[in-house]
Order: C-alpha cells, then sequence, then structure tokens
C-alpha cells in the first residue's frame, strides 16, 4: 500500500450564511470535511478547465478546411444549414 505526501495549503474563504449551511450539510452527506469539500470542487473545476483548453488548443492547432474548391464561389447559407431560401 502506497501513501502519498502532499504539501497542503491553508486557506480562508468567505461564504454566505446559505451557501455555508449548504457546504455544512454537502460535506456531512459526503461524510467529509466542508475544507476537503471546496478541495475537491476547486480540484475538479482545475482539472475541467484544463481539459477545456488542451480541446481548444487541439482544435486551434488544426489546419483550416477549406469549403470551397480553388476558384469556386463559398455554398450559400441555405446549403449550408440545409434550409429553403426564403425570398
Amino acid at each position: 500500500m502506497s501513501h502519498e505526501l502532499r504539501a497542503m495549503k491553508n486557506v480562508t474563504i468567505t461564504l454566505d450564511p446559505e451557501t455555508a449551511r449548504w457546504a455544512r450539510m454537502e460535506a456531512a452527506r459526503r461524510n467529509t470535511s466542508v475544507s476537503r469539500l471546496v478541495g475537491e470542487m476547486l480540484a475538479e473545476y482545475r482539472q475541467r478547465e484544463s481539459r477545456s483548453k488542451q480541446a481548444a488548443q487541439r482544435f486551434f492547432s488544426r489546419p483550416a478546411a477549406r469549403i470551397s474548391g480553388q476558384g469556386e464561389s463559398y455554398p450559400d447559407r441555405a446549403s449550408l444549414y440545409d434550409r429553403p431560401v426564403l425570398r
């Protein structure tokens, strides 16, 4: 069995009474502390943000796709969205 030791930092947060009450109840429901609950929520948010940034970097690093051939005009809006042209 391996144990991971990490240096933890203490922070102070300020919550409105309703949010503090919810946090205490949610922590109790999960059988954990408010501190650990908030830490896990922030870690999850950080990971989600990181994945989102990585996905955006992958998307924007790809070459642009041509939607018309050389010398051809671009498709009109109706054909792009498969809608009838209203006139």
